[in-house]
């Protein structure tokens, strides 16, 4: 998105609390959260039987009947029904890819608006069987007569073939968990469980006091009898959290990741709507704050690099481009992920030389204000559900911009995978 280009607008977003998995959206699942959140949207924005350019909407765990998740949401969402849509998935950075995805349409000029949004659920997943049962199924549909399928179903078979088996949280290339890479962060950048513990902590307060300001009375709607966040926890304290075990590292003796510094499995969704100045103006719609532009990387963690160490690389390329420095900012939205990842890239940037051997640059990035950072509360007090992360971060910050009437956001959201997607908004 540069100069030449049409700017892009965050007109406003919404979402539905987050919870934890098992709980008050159990039963509801990805196609009832995408529904509910882009249906909020619209009665919001007042959008009923508008056709918009794109809705581009995500999940990164879903069942194999919602291939076509996006399209279908938007056919219950009360949008015109000859709006087209895109279903998506970039594990965590999956709605903020889409915020990009749509971004670049509006201002190459071939939309003049859409919506990004994202739902994940831990609660309604697939269970697939394995290997071995689901060749043999195969096998049966390929036989001709009865009596083939028959004998092909039982020839060989065991028992052991019906257990089924649970989507994963490990990386594939490696066999390893999320938190058990960084756990190997943490020790490479020395980041003790204390200031792991301190930084949970400050997310939970200053969500509780963001809800208690009002400032999410429209950024979130009620749903199944939530109106807050279900992993909020105003009364948490240092003791609380430095009782508990470690979550990943459970034998060394050394582990520093717990269930209350790292972000618990949830359900939820969310969604911005996107849009030029001049369409928001045709429709009585005013604009929060400016997509000015985007930046993806990635790691080679396979060999060595930390997994969720690409937004480091992500940044100083997307800086490099505007002629920014990493304190040209108000305001800072690093997904919590871990309190362990957030601060593992704090320590990369003020690293001379990571900055210089891994960056290229001559000097470090330095340092930023704790006070401008994720000011809100993050991912360890509301919770992460995978693909709706992204599109809550850029309705806070989108919102946090048109209250102080001026300024600069950097988000920056680490993913499976090893990649990194970052953004900057602008007032």
């Amino acid at each position: 998105m540069d100069n030449s280009q049409r700017r892009v607008g965050v007109i406003g977003g919404v979402r539905i609390p987050f919870c934890r998995n098992n709980t008050a959206y159990a039963e509801v699942g990805n196609f009832g959260m995408s529904v509910k959140v882009l249906g909020a949207l619209v009665e919001r924005f007042g959008l009923h039987g508008l056709e918009l350019g794109e809705v581009a909407l995500g999940s990164v765990i879903r069942l194999s009947s919602e291939w076509n998740l996006a399209r279908e949401a938007v056919l219950s969402s009360g949008l015109a029904p000859t709006t087209p849509a895109i279903t998506t998935a970039r594990a965590c950075g999956t709605s903020l890819d889409n915020a990009i995805i749509v971004a670049n349409k509006i201002a190459a000029g071939q939309i003049e608006a859409g919506i990004a949004a994202g739902s994940d659920t831990t609660s309604d997943v697939p269970i697939v069987y394995g290997e071995r049962l689901r060749k043999r199924l195969l096998a049966v549909n390929r036989a001709r007569t009865p009596l083939d399928k028959l004998k092909t179903a039982f020839r060989g078979f065991s028992f052991g073939e019906l257990k089924p088996a649970f989507p994963g949280v490990a990386e594939p290339r490696t066999g390893m968990s999320m938190g058990d890479h960084c756990e190997r962060m943490a020790r490479e950048w020395h980041i003790a469980r204390q200031a792991q513990d301190e930084l949970a902590l400050e997310s939970h307060r200053k969500l509780a006091a963001a809800y208690d300001a009002g400032f999410f009375d429209d950024l979130i709607v009620p749903f199944r009898g939530l109106k807050r966040d279900g992993f909020l926890r105003p009364d948490s304290t240092l003791e609380k959290l430095a009782a508990l075990k470690p979550a990943f590292d459970k034998s060394s003796g050394h582990g520093t990741l717990t269930a209350g510094n790292s972000t618990g499995l949830s359900d939820g969704a969310a969604a911005v709507l996107l849009g030029t100045e001049a369409w928001a103006s045709e429709h009585g719609l005013t604009v929060q704050a400016w997509l000015r532009d985007a930046e993806v990387a990635a790691v080679d963690f396979v060999r060595g690099e930390g997994l969720l160490m690409a937004p480091t690389i992500a940044v100083p390329r997307m800086l490099a481009r505007h002629g920014l420095t990493l304190q040209d900012f108000d305001y800072y939205e690093i997904h919590e992920a871990f309190a362990a990842q957030v601060l593992c890239t704090l320590r990369a940037w003020e690293s001379a030389d990571y900055c210089k051997q891994r960056l290229g640059l001559d000097a470090p990035l330095g340092s930023i204000d704790p006070a401008k950072l994720n000011v809100h509360g993050s991912s360890l007090a509301t919770g992460h559900p995978f693909a709706a992360t992204g599109a809550r971060i850029i309705a806070t910050l989108a919102k946090l911009l048109e209250q102080k009437g001026s300024g600069r956001g950097l988000i920056s959201i680490c993913t499976a995978g090893g990649m990194g997607v970052t953004a900057i908004l602008e007032r």
